[in-house]
């Protein structure tokens, strides 16, 4: 017995004398990264500066005292997140819930691929030959919910059919009927999506509870979220009494005319489960193009990190543009709020504008002040700058259902459009005023604001 173990060992050592390492110690390199700067977002350089009221607290909230913090280097989205990228999410989630009702038809009615119509979008492994890792384990349905069906393929190579002239068979026509909304609930004869249909599911690793509880298992700060991802259109009749909004709440979210707004109506839960999708989503495309390094996730900024974007650079500014003034030199106003006591067109706009609108900080970021005001991640904690960290603070406690909202937004007058202040909401309460932006951590070489001066 103890010839085998001598043998097996040294046939191990032999083995590991072939990477031509030489026996050096050379290291284990990782997968191909080049830093590479997200579609639409800006990096924003890290640095320290003063967070909380420049001005004196007019409010008297006492909420934001003057704190040096230091925060690193991100990526920002240059706009709020749009209604046409929003629709990107939630058209996701619709097709991915077409598709796995046409698979589980075609399987339940023993249709594969080559037997034409509904069979085309059976599962894909009954017509390829899985790997034998494939026929093991399989993450394929992150966003679906339970289905029972978890471990096969999702045919993503066949076009979905939506004109109705086209569909191919009863199949076919089953699952596209059960996207919709029932017959009597169509409004003029128009049958639309049943929105709470389209749910997107996904996990959430609690990393802070698994720090601070090391006996925990992995399954113990490990949780199944499921969202219901399209946005409340209601929110434009909901959110102001005796006000005639419909054509807002009938063609914001729909119409093409409203593509590059900023999307409202969105919870901060959605927002968070936005992140999630689009992180999943990118790194599926470079799984796709092999030995490519996952992507650091997309997230809502912290109230720091947002607060220093803002800012962009300027310290002690009232907002993005300097200050203390909300117009410019030739007296027009520099964002969409509420000015003048309510002279909601003396900015240009009534309600939202573009989301590329208004001349953007120093950051290149747009509307940081005004058009909507945006969730972060962070709980709204008053006392919160008193104790937080200087280096990244976040102060995000789960119980805590008021989640921070900053910025200011069209309806709001001036006080909320400084950098400084602070406001927040609940976070399942959507608002046609509230919308977000994304960050991303920057990972590699250090970048810093004052990295020219050392």
């Amino acid at each position: 017995m103890k010839k085998l173990l001598m043998l097996v060992a040294i046939v191990a050592f032999l083995a590991s004398c072939g990477k031509g390492d030489r026996g050096q110690l050379v290291g284990v390199k990782g997968k191909k990264w080049h830093p590479e700067k997200p579609y639409g977002m800006t990096l924003v350089p890290g640095g320290a500066f003063i967070m909380g009221k420049a001005d004196d607290d007019i409010a008297a909230t006492l909420n934001a005292p003057a704190k040096t913090v230091t925060v690193t280097s991100f990526y920002m989205d240059e706009t709020e997140i749009t209604n046409t990228e929003y629709r990107q999410f939630t058209e996701w989630v619709r097709d991915s819930t077409l598709r796995m009702r046409l698979a589980i038809m075609a399987d339940d009615n023993g249709l594969t691929p080559g037997s034409g119509g509904t069979g085309e979008f059976a599962f894909k492994d009954a017509a390829a030959n899985p790997s034998v890792w494939q026929q093991y384990v399989l993450d394929n349905y992150v966003g679906l919910g339970e289905t029972g069906y978890e471990g096969r393929y999702l045919n993503w190579d066949e076009e979905l059919i939506w004109d109705t002239e086209d569909i191919p068979d009863e199949y076919y026509a089953e699952a596209y009927d059960s996207m919709y909304i029932p017959y009597e609930e169509a409004y003029n004869g128009v049958r639309t999506i049943d929105v709470n249909k389209l749910i997107y599911r996904y996990s959430v690793q609690d990393i802070e509870k698994a720090a601070r509880n090391p006996g925990l298992k992995r399954k113990d700060f490990i949780s199944q979220k499921e969202v219901k991802v399209y946005p409340d259109t209601t929110v434009w009749i909901r959110d102001f009494n005796y006000s005639y909004n419909e054509p807002m709440h009938n063609d914001y979210y729909y119409h093409a005319a409203y593509d590059d707004y900023p999307v409202v109506g969105v919870n901060w839960t959605q927002a968070k489960a936005f992140c999630q999708w689009r992180t999943n989503y990118n790194n599926r495309d470079r799984r796709q193009r092999k030995n490519l390094e996952d992507v650091p996730a997309y997230r809502l900024p912290t109230e720091a990190e947002w607060e220093y974007a803002a800012r962009g650079g300027l310290e002690s500014a009232t907002y993005p543009w300097g200050g203390p003034y909300a117009k410019n030199d030739r007296g027009c106003f520099m964002a969409n709020f509420k000015p003048l006591r309510g002279d909601y067109a003396a900015d240009q706009a009534l309600y939202t504008v573009e989301a590329e609108s208004y001349e953007p900080n120093d950051y290149n970021l747009y509307n940081m002040s005004g058009n909507v005001a945006e969730w972060v991640n962070s709980s709204y904690e008053p006392g919160a700058y008193e104790y937080m960290s200087t280096m990244n603070p976040v102060v995000n406690d789960e119980s805590n259902m008021r989640k921070g909202v900053r910025g200011g937004s069209w309806k709001d007058v001036s006080y909320f459009l400084e950098v400084g202040t602070r406001d927040y909401e609940y976070q399942d309460s959507a608002r046609s005023y509230i919308g977000f932006r994304t960050v991303q951590s920057y990972v590699g070489t250090d970048v810093t604001l004052n990295a020219s001066t050392n």
